[in-house]
């Protein structure tokens, strides 16, 4: 029997890639190959894909507006499988067509919609229940990617837990690796004004990110603190801005770095003296393991999928300034800790590939086929 011919629709990467394009940038170039899928793509990330080794669809350039690129999921899409033949289509974000004589997998990165609704807009809230509701009553197979997301998907929806599967994501490998000393010399020299040490995060800023309550126990590490570096996108956390600025005025060394070049990744994380991560929740928590293949020594909570990720290569805290703060000034003080962490840290992120990841995928294209 022929492998069923399968269609990604990575339309919905936003801009900035974020974690979605991470997710199908590392899913991706595995699944590269014999009997790789197609994807359909913006014409502005084509040339991405095909450098990955994929056959790529281009998506109409309207698509770049959310609303519209919603309403050709609808109509557009279903004409394009039917068009060139494909079996499945893979919804890599939640949504997907509702009609068309075709197989379908969707991928749920979380129910934080369910579980933490009060750190999501109204309307977003709304959007995303509705397809997570959809793909639980039309008992679609579905991609988890961790365990804990599976069972929270079965619990809250009554979905049919044989027809979910757990792909937990992996990691860049060129990218995220134990720095050189060099290299964290040249990160630490590239930063103005110059630092010595500092206290990693990395993250969209969003408010289950928890970033504000990070900041007020870093004020509380007195003058000698590392500095705290922000790295990543503004995101949308009210709090977070005026957080950063009233530490600041008090004399904390906060900084704000926006993204960062990938090659400067694995210095910024490696060469921290802690990586701190204190979110209230994930579906499974990328740069906690991107920072553990990175040789970090991180702090993070024990919330969702998070231990799934750290295991025992972390150190947890609960997610109120006072433990962060507490939980920080212990990994200061001890470095033997932190190199213990750092060195199981590598250990343990090297079970999780993106390799494994795509055989998990391949399972549920057969299983919609």
């Amino acid at each position: 029997m022929s492998a069923a011919r399968v269609l990604v629709d990575a339309t919905a990467i936003p801009a900035d890639r974020g974690g979605v394009g991470r997710y199908l940038d590392g899913l991706l170039g595995a699944l590269a190959g014999p009997d790789a899928p197609t994807v359909v793509a913006r014409a502005d990330d084509a040339e991405h894909f095909r450098g990955l080794g994929l056959p790529v669809l281009v998506a109409p350039d309207r698509v770049r507006n959310a609303g519209f690129r919603i309403l050709w999921e609808q109509l557009g899409l279903p004409r394009v499988m039917r068009r060139e033949g494909f079996d499945v289509l893979h919804s890599p974000h939640y949504t997907f067509p509702l009609f068309g004589r075709f197989g379908r997998v969707v991928t749920i990165h979380d129910l934080t919609f369910f579980t933490l609704p009060a750190l999501h807009s109204r309307l977003k809230r709304n959007f995303f229940r509705f397809w997570l509701r959809r793909a639980a009553r039309r008992r679609l197979p579905v991609i988890a990617v961790s365990a804990a997301t599976a069972d929270e998907f079965a619990r809250i929806l009554d979905a049919d837990r044989t027809r979910i599967v757990v792909a937990p994501h992996g990691f860049d490998r060129a990218i995220f690796h134990p720095p050189t000393p060099e290299q964290v010399r040249g990160f630490r020299d590239s930063q103005r004004p110059p630092l010595t040490r500092w206290i990693a995060f990395l993250g969209t800023i969003e408010p289950r990110k928890n970033l504000p309550a990070l900041v007020a126990a870093h004020a509380t590490l007195g003058p000698s603190a590392p500095a705290l570096l922000i790295a990543g996108g503004p995101g949308w956390d009210p709090d977070a801005a005026p957080a950063i600025s009233a530490s600041r005025a008090s004399g904390h060394d906060v900084r704000t770095l926006g993204y960062l070049p990938l090659e400067q990744l694995s210095a910024f994380l490696g060469g921290a003296e802690v990586v701190a991560y204190p979110s209230l929740g994930e579906g499974f928590g990328l740069p906690v393991l991107e920072a553990m293949a990175s040789g970090a020594a991180v702090l993070t909570t024990d919330r969702l999928a998070l231990p799934e990720v750290g295991g025992d290569a972390v150190r947890y805290t609960d997610v109120g300034a006072e433990a962060i703060g507490d939980a920080l000034r212990t990994m200061l003080d001890s470095p033997d800790e932190r190199r213990a962490l750092a060195a199981a840290a590598v250990s343990r992120a090297a079970r999780f590939s993106w390799e494994a990841a795509a055989a998990a995928h391949r399972d549920a294209y057969e299983a919609a086929s």
